[in-house]
This record gives C-alpha cells, sequence and structure tokens, in this order.
C-alpha cells in the first residue's frame, strides 16, 4: 500500500497540478477506488498540492486530511455563523413590511388598493439593478468593509423608516432599502465560495440562506413583542407598534453591522482565527480545484463567460420561479393567516412553525445534495410538495386545512433558493467569473420579487386565486427547468469524456488554460 501511495505521490510531482484523467473527474475516480485506496488518493493529493512563494519557485506544501478536516471545522465556526446573521438581518429588514402591515402601517399610511404592492415592489425593482456592480465593487474593494457598510446601510434605512408619514416617504425608503440590500446576498455567496471547495458549497449557502426562513420566523415573533412596546417619542412623531418595528430591528442591524469588519476575514490567507499553517493549508487546498487565484480581478472577458454560460441561465431562471414563491411567501404570509380569521398577533404567532420546517429541511436538502453531488435531482424533487400547498390553497376553504398547505409551501419552495444559486456557482470556475456569476443569477431571480409583489391584491382576499395560480405555474417552471439541467450537465460533460472540448487548449500558454474555468475540457459540471 505504501508503494501504492508512492506512485501517486511521484505522478502528481511529475504533473502538478492533480488534473482529472480524460473522461473523468476526481470525485468519480475515489469513488471507483476501494475504502482504503480512497484515503490514501485523497492523502496523496493533498500531499502533492504546490504553492509559489515570491519569486515564483515552487515549494512543496502537505498537509493530512486530519488537518484539512481541522481547518474546514473552523472556517464553518465562523464564516457560516457570519454570512447567516447578515443575510438574516437582511431579510428581515426586508420583510417586515408585511408583518408591519397588520399591526396598523396599513391603515396609518393609507396603503388602499394596490400601494402596498407598489411599496414593495420598487425594493425590488432597485435591488435588482445594483447586484452585479454591487459584487464587482465587492470583488475590487474585499468584503471586510464592503459588506458590513451594505449591513449599516441598510439597517440605518429601517430604522428611518419608522419616521415615515405617508405612502410617498414610504416609497423612497423602500427604495433606498433596495440600493443596499442589493448586493448582500450575491455578495455573500461570492464570500463564502472563497473559502470552500465545489463540493462543499450548497451546504454552506444553505445554511445562510435558510436565514431567510429564520427571519421569517424570527421576525413573526419579534414583531409581536416589539408593537406591544408602550408609546415613546415626540409629540410631533410618536413612536408606537409597527413603527417599533422598523426602528428596533433597524437598531439592531447597525450595531451588528458595525461590529462585523473586526469578525471577517477577507480571503483564507488573511484569515484571523486560523494560524500561519491553517491558512496555508486554507489557501493551498483551493487551488487543488484549479484555475486562477482569489486575487483574479473581474475583466469584460469574466463578465462575457458568465453570460454565455447555459447553466447559469438555468440556475437564474429557476431562482426567479422560486423567488415568487419565497418572496411572496414571506412578504404576504401575515396577511394571509390575517385573512383565515386570526388576530394580527396570532397571525404573527402563527408564521413561525412553518419558518422553522422550512429552515430544518432546506438545512438537511443542502447537507444531503452536497454529500451526493446532485443538485437538479432535488430541486425538482421539492416542487411537488409546493405545488401541492398552493394547490390546497387555491381550493380548499377550510382554515386548518388551509395552514397545513403554507407548510408544504414553505417546506418545497425554502431549499430552492440556495440550491440553484449554489448550482450556478459550483459550475462557474474562476473566482472573477464566480462574482459576476452569483451576481446575476440573483439578478434574475430578484425579479420574480418583483413578480412576486403583484401575486396577491387586496381585491381577491381572502382566497387570491390569481396569486395561488401564478406560483402553482412557476413551481412547474421549477420542476421543467432542474430537469433540463439536469440533462445538460450530464451531456457537457459527456461531451468532454469524450474529447470534444479539447480544441479550446490549442495555442494556448499555461495562464490562458487556467483562465478558461469552467470551459477548460477538464472541468465537469455538478448535475
Amino acid at each position: 500500500m505504501a508503494s501504492r501511495l508512492s506512485d501517486h505521490i511521484l505522478q502528481a510531482k511529475l504533473d502538478p497540478p492533480v488534473p482529472a484523467p480524460r473522461g473523468k473527474s476526481s470525485f468519480e475516480i475515489i469513488m471507483e477506488k476501494s475504502d482504503m485506496e480512497k484515503i490514501h488518493y485523497e492523502e496523496a493529493m493533498r500531499e502533492t498540492a504546490l504553492s509559489s512563494d515570491a519569486s515564483g519557485t515552487a515549494d512543496e506544501f502537505t498537509w493530512t486530511v486530519e488537518e484539512e478536516t481541522a481547518v474546514r471545522r473552523k472556517l464553518d465556526c465562523w464564516i457560516v455563523p457570519i454570512t447567516t446573521v447578515l443575510y438574516l438581518l437582511c431579510f428581515l429588514d426586508r420583510v417586515n413590511i408585511g408583518n408591519a402591515r397588520i399591526q396598523g402601517m396599513g391603515k396609518d399610511l393609507k396603503l388602499v388598493g394596490v400601494r402596498f404592492n407598489w411599496a414593495t415592489s420598487i425594493f425590488y425593482i432597485v435591488y435588482m439593478f445594483f447586484e452585479v456592480p454591487s459584487n464587482i465593487l465587492l470583488k475590487r474593494i474585499g468584503p471586510k468593509y464592503y459588506l458590513p457598510l451594505l449591513v449599516c446601510g441598510f439597517g440605518f434605512v429601517s430604522l428611518c423608516t419608522a419616521f415615515v408619514k405617508n405612502f410617498e416617504t414610504l416609497l423612497v425608503a423602500r427604495a433606498f432599502l433596495g440600493i443596499f440590500e442589493g448586493g448582500v446576498m450575491p455578495g455573500l455567496a461570492f464570500f463564502i465560495s472563497c473559502f470552500y471547495k465545489r463540493e462543499e458549497l450548497y451546504l454552506r449557502i444553505g445554511i445562510y440562506v435558510s436565514a431567510a426562513s429564520l427571519a421569517g420566523a424570527f421576525g413573526g415573533l419579534l414583531a409581536a413583542a416589539l408593537a406591544k412596546i408602550p408609546e415613546w417619542g415626540t409629540a410631533s412623531m410618536p413612536i408606537h407598534t409597527w413603527r417599533n418595528i422598523f426602528f428596533f430591528e433597524g437598531l439592531i442591524t447597525v450595531l451588528i453591522g458595525l461590529l462585523t469588519p473586526f469578525i471577517m476575514p477577507t480571503h483564507p490567507a488573511d484569515t484571523w482565527f486560523l494560524n500561519e499553517r491553517q491558512r496555508r493549508i486554507a489557501a493551498a487546498r483551493l487551488h487543488l480545484r484549479g484555475g486562477m487565484g482569489e486575487e483574479e480581478k473581474v475583466k469584460p472577458k469574466h463578465v462575457a463567460r458568465a453570460l454565455f454560460n447555459i447553466n447559469n441561465w438555468i440556475s437564474a431562471m429557476g431562482f426567479f420561479v422560486i423567488n415568487i414563491t419565497v418572496q411572496g411567501v414571506s412578504l404576504f404570509m401575515p396577511t394571509i393567516l390575517n385573512d383565515l380569521g386570526w388576530t394580527a398577533t396570532q397571525a404573527q404567532l402563527h408564521t413561525v412553525p412553518p419558518y422553522v420546517c422550512a429552515c430544518a429541511v432546506a438545512v438537511f436538502v443542502a447537507f444531503l445534495s452536497d454529500k451526493t453531488r446532485q443538485r437538479g435531482l432535488y430541486l425538482a424533487l421539492f416542487t411537488f410538495p409546493t405545488i401541492a400547498g398552493f394547490c390546497i390553497l387555491r381550493w380548499v376553504m377550510q382554515p386548518n386545512v388551509r395552514y397545513f398547505g403554507v407548510f408544504l409551501i414553505t417546506i418545497g419552495a425554502f431549499p430552492g433558493g440556495p440550491g440553484f444559486l449554489s448550482w450556478g456557482v459550483n459550475n462557474s470556475a474562476g473566482p472573477a467569473v464566480r462574482a459576476v456569476s452569483s451576481a446575476l443569477i440573483v439578478t434574475i431571480g430578484t425579479a420574480g420579487g418583483v413578480l412576486a409583489t403583484w401575486t396577491y391584491v387586496i381585491r381577491e382576499s381572502p382566497r387570491y386565486p390569481t396569486g395561488h395560480t401564478i406560483n402553482i405555474c412557476g413551481q412547474i417552471a421549477a420542476l421543467l427547468l432542474a430537469t433540463a439541467g439536469i440533462v445538460y450537465c450530464r451531456w457537457e460533460n459527456q461531451q468532454r469524456d469524450r474529447g470534444r472540448r479539447d480544441h479550446r487548449l490549442e495555442g494556448l500558454g499555461e495562464e490562458e488554460r487556467k483562465e478558461l474555468g469552467y470551459r477548460h475540457p477538464d472541468f465537469r459540471y455538478i448535475s
């Protein structure tokens, strides 16, 4: 066995970094080996990672599986909680308008007719135009200060929303909220992709995006509590009920945003909670996936490659239709439950259980997807409970059965957002292309949020037939897109297995080959 391991190491030294042999990815090779051979093969891959010093000379750097596992666990203890908390705050300050609506905001600001729909829609319209530019800025500035700046910005806007006096100023506040929140989700997706391998991404993205469901659960509880705070403020601007929701949630966000730069790293090589050796491991283990380093700058060619990646468009359109449901449910669930006959406080509290279940299921699906290296399969399967849930809301009138339908919807829909986003990020090699791809997918997905704000209008209360029908059609589209993504990724991998993409390497130097990213013949899509 030792001789076999030596052979692996010798071959790796002759041809670094270790590429997947033609027709097979490294993962497929590992799966074909016995358990003992698998362990030795993984160790050999890690022991042959090369790092270059400032002079450009190759300096062999080795580590064990146990050391890498320890590094990954340390990253999990810091990176995942940071991203989860920041996205929780982002989603909380986005959807608390739904909680505020049934606590008196609709009456105080005279949100009659479709005014509430406009107030929610303007946020997503502005939001979607700032996602790609924001991620390009993030790539240039670095996340350590840029992401906390965005957090402080949308927290301050939320706090100021407590002082709006009419529909027009509410529109202005929601537009500014869209400016600051526009870069958060794609920025966090890119940030987390700088620390983890492709097969590790869905679980981590799934955890932080599940903060959306946590925000829904926490938001309902918090809104019910904050609305009970006695009136305070000045005679000209008293703060009460729904105004308390915006003020205190915004204040909490700003304070956390100010603290974030002290704990947020920029990239693996400067991660403060790892020692020097662990930082080298954290950086070097990512180079095994090939391509350019994390310092790569975004150029027009990277934007073009993101735009011409078919899998990006499948993921983006999937995110679009999923977002119709996720954003719509998040904004209108308090209203839908209020229309079932519950009081405002009861409706707030009844939003909590569906979100808690959705969070648990989303994290479990993400874990399972990373373990099996499958994306489209789970995205397709989880459209079925969502379709069933909307069918219940569309055609059943009993309140308890309709409430059960809400559970099916949240359980089925909330795994879809991180699934489609991580699918696109997984299949966009090269850090610059990943930065643009994540922003592109979220931008198009945000258009689904715009549509979601118009799916439920007050004149169709309490049944909302149009809204439920739109969501049923959207989930059927998600099923078809996930299936199409599976077929395309497997077909493209087969073409590369047969050497039909080898012509892309002709006449290219080593650096140019690295820059090919997902277009490199050795790259394999995750289906």
